[in-house]
């Protein structure tokens, strides 16, 4: 499962570095997650199921740690985020424009039965002469 996971997040980070998040330009201390890193961490949180910030932080220090230079707390981890919202919304774009179902027509097929004339009114109007009655 390591190594899986190790080799989805390093090819995640490749494709949104590479693709998603624009160089840093400009002068000023660079933050010890860089918007890439961040982004990838956000994208395997959601890839994993893990709808909680405090247990993905802690899961990330455990199994994805050692990956990336630094890790946040969960405060400044959820700030970050919030003020990436853009970035997010960019990368997600991106992610599912070269997955390979973009192209494809989807289908939505539902089987669920539906009760069809059960309602009192269409009852008593079927039993109505001259109705037809399906034998």
């Amino acid at each position: 499962m390591t190594n899986s996971l190790d080799a989805l997040l390093s090819e995640l980070y490749v494709e949104i570095d590479g693709q998603v998040v624009p160089a840093r330009r400009g002068r000023g201390r660079r933050p010890r997650l860089s918007d890439a890193e961040l982004v990838c961490l956000a994208v395997a949180q959601v890839l994993l199921g893990i709808d909680n910030e405090h247990r993905w932080v802690r899961f990330a220090y455990c199994r994805v740690g050692h990956l990336f230079r630094y890790l946040p707390n969960q405060p400044g981890y959820h700030q970050r985020l919030k003020t990436a919202a853009p970035l997010l919304a960019q990368a997600i774009t991106h992610l599912a424009r070269v997955s390979p179902a973009w192209c494809d027509d989807p289908c939505l097929v539902d089987a669920t039965p539906v009760p069809c004339g059960t309602s009192r009114e269409t009852v008593k109007s079927l039993n109505r002469p001259g109705w037809w009655r399906g034998s």
